[in-house]
């Protein structure tokens, strides 16, 4: 998967806001792109705003994305982004071709690997920080679920709800969270209580 793909996929929910109707989706600014990853496309993609501002010029360069410019009285002039029929061809093409299938590379779990070998102060504060994050991250995934189901309930929205897949992909960063909070606890309490009985021998 190539960046420009989570990109072309964050501006098919973008808010319209000053859209003409045109084009597939609705618009984001490259700010409003910025937030829509931080918020939620970075539970299963992260860039930097830099990147995702150089990935739209890119996308634009190749016609993939449309970009158009909002003059603002108050407000320094923005661009808007959406994307166009080849933007959405190439999602479909995308979609198509099968996925690799996902892998961890996480420091923490190194680190809890090599538990028996060293000092596990550290390591209990670190993965009580990580399941710290994780209540964060659980807390947020919480009020964009409901955000987006609104006063449907969960059974009614995935029947008929209109945009499904960035719900899905909450409910993924939800349940990965919850595992990341509830191994981080469970490490934690393991290697305080071998700690402590190491202590007393």
């Amino acid at each position: 998967m190539a960046l420009r793909h989570a990109v072309l996929a964050a501006l098919l929910e973008g808010d319209g806001s000053g859209g003409d109707g045109s084009g597939s989706g609705g618009e984001y600014s490259g700010y409003q792109l910025a937030k829509a990853f931080d918020i939620g496309v970075a539970n299963f993609w992260h860039a930097l705003p830099q990147q995702l501002y150089a990935e739209l010029t890119k996308l634009e360069k190749e016609g993939l994305v449309a970009g158009r410019q909002v003059v603002q009285e108050t407000r320094p002039n923005k661009r808007l982004f959406r994307v166009t029929e080849a933007g959405l061809a190439e999602l479909e093409a995308f979609a198509a071709t099968p996925s690799k299938p996902s892998f961890i590379r996480d420091d923490l779990l190194v680190k809890v690997q090599a538990a028996d070998c060293v000092d596990t102060g550290p390591l209990i504060e670190q993965l009580e920080e990580r399941a710290s994050v994780a209540e964060a991250k659980i807390e947020l995934f919480g009020k964009l679920l409901r955000k987006m189901r609104g006063e449907l309930d969960e059974a009614e929205f995935l029947r008929r709800g209109e945009r499904i897949g960035p719900y899905l992909t909450c409910l993924r960063g939800l349940a990965l969270e919850q595992e990341n909070k509830e191994w981080g606890l469970r490490v934690a309490a393991v290697l305080r209580e071998r700690r402590a009985a190491h202590a007393e021998r």
